[in-house]
């Protein structure tokens, strides 16, 4: 069985407040994106399951990755058989677009499908939310408003359709927890939830990522990224997550491919929304 694991951005991005328990509540709208890697899952040939990983390189070893996390946290409960999978990685890792979680959650729905488990969407979901923050969303795919630590979601109407996304991903690493450790969570003037409902020709500077100050002082290369998005026309930029990837939102096209070619050292990708 085979199946293409999505990436996602995040359209805004409030960092609430610190919890007592040293995370922080987040407020988000997570967008689905076609971006994807490539997942097969097949009855072992041992009795051993085992995970190879292709394209990308993966800096971590199979048994800690989330896919074997995710194999284990369904093998323990319903006694699965062994399975050899196959993991070719195209997006991006530690560049703020959910790909580790996604490929978690798409093991999950995979293997509830391939031995015809018993459990609904939002069974599967609390028990993603246990191997990461956002990989709940994977289980429903479609726009979602995020709150808590972005593990509580409700389905929003987002209407971008028709345009085209451009991600810029610099050679650049920005570490999650070193950005969370330099921002100043607050009440949102605007939240995230509500603005994606307005005309995306009224999202800029209502729509923001809270990371991106802080995170852009330490990485200039990442806000003239973003400018240059902006004065290429796109008609919305920001950072997603809390870093590297920069997106701009295009309603033409060969815009976006033509803006794309500025940045000739960075892995870029042009999607239809």
């Amino acid at each position: 069985m085979i199946t293409f694991p999505n990436a996602k951005i995040n359209l805004g991005l409030n960092v609430v407040e610190r919890r007592p328990d040293g995370y922080h509540n987040i407020e988000t709208v997570f967008y689905p994106i076609g971006l994807t890697d490539i997942l097969e899952i097949v009855p072992a040939q041992s009795g051993e399951t085992t995970l190879t990983t292709y394209g990308n390189p993966v800096d971590c070893p199979p048994e800690k990755n989330l896919v074997m996390k995710a194999y284990r946290m369904l093998a323990e409960q319903y006694e699965l058989p062994p399975v050899n999978i196959y993991l070719y990685k195209r997006i991006p890792d530690g560049a703020g677009l959910g790909g580790g979680s996604s490929d978690a959650a798409h093991t999950l729905t995979m293997l509830r499908e391939m031995f015809e488990l018993d459990i609904t969407d939002q069974q599967l979901a609390a028990m993603a939310s246990r191997l990461g923050a956002d990989c709940a969303f994977f289980v429903y795919n479609r726009p979602m408003a995020a709150t808590g630590i972005g593990d509580v979601l409700t389905p929003v109407e987002v209407d971008i359709k028709g345009r085209t996304l451009l991600l810029v991903k610099p050679p650049v690493a920005v570490s999650t927890a070193q950005a969370y450790s330099r921002v100043e969570p607050a009440t949102p003037s605007q939240w995230a939830r509500d603005v994606v409902t307005w005309p995306i020709q009224q999202w800029d500077g209502a729509l923001a990522n809270d990371f991106e100050p802080s995170v852009f002082a330490l990485f200039p290369r990442l806000w003239l990224i973003k400018a240059a998005l902006l004065d290429g026309g796109a008609q919305y930029a920001a950072m997603s997550g809390s870093g590297s990837t920069i997106y701009g939102i295009f309603g033409d096209a060969k815009v976006a491919e033509q803006v794309s070619a500025k940045f000739a050292d960075c892995a870029t990708f042009v999607l239809p929304i």
